[in-house]
């Protein structure tokens, strides 16, 4: 599988174009910039069949109304993120920021979940920093949201999250195989060995 992060917006949440076989794919996570977006799908050659959402914060699903009046995606999301989907712009505006209030979801997502779209994912259940957060995984790749970045963790403050949650969550990571790299909802890319090694919040 290949992976394409984009940095969207002021908060530089990662957007990723996922292309597996035969041009297939998704987008997850699209908070920003969605011309941006539809300029980086034309490049690759995707042919994008659904927009997935690890969650509902604005800065990471911005871009989901415009994308699906262009493509005409479905949309995936935990079903336990709903209402703060549902309130994604109130939100965003609290921050001082604008965003067009997304479409309902096409389609619930659910622990143990195998996705398809020539990707070979499946959904992993990691509440904690919202609570219908998810990831989704395939042997030695990991998209970790807003669970798990390189040096650092998801916030556990905010409207929604459950620190006890999210520690387990990710205990729940940390047991996949070590050299599963992670491509966090924000930074870079990192590894599980890299973190289990370096980052402070869980060594």
């Amino acid at each position: 599988m290949k992976v394409y992060p984009l940095p969207v917006g002021p908060l530089q949440a990662n957007a990723y174009l996922l292309q597996g076989e035969e041009g297939r794919g998704a987008i997850v996570d699209p908070g920003d910039e969605p011309e941006r977006i539809l300029a980086e799908i034309r490049r690759i050659g995707l042919r994008p069949e659904a927009i997935l959402l690890t969650h509902a914060h604005f800065d990471h699903l911005g871009a989901v109304a415009p994308l699906v009046e262009a493509l005409g995606l479905p949309v995936y999301l935990h079903p336990a993120d709903l209402p703060l989907y549902r309130s994604a712009h109130l939100a965003a505006e609290r921050w001082g920021f604008s965003i067009p209030p997304p479409p309902t979801p096409t389609l619930p997502l659910e622990e143990g979940q195998h996705l398809g779209f020539g990707l070979g994912l499946e959904v992993l259940f990691l509440p904690g920093h919202a609570p219908g957060h998810v990831g989704f995984y395939r042997p030695g790749q990991l998209l970790s949201g807003d669970v798990l970045f390189r040096g650092g963790i998801g916030r556990y403050d905010l409207p929604g999250a459950d620190p006890k949650a999210l520690f387990a969550s990710l205990r729940r990571l940390l047991a996949l195989p070590p050299e599963t790299v992670v491509y966090p909802g924000h930074g870079p890319p990192t590894t599980l060995a890299e973190e289990r090694a370096h980052n402070p919040y869980l060594t």
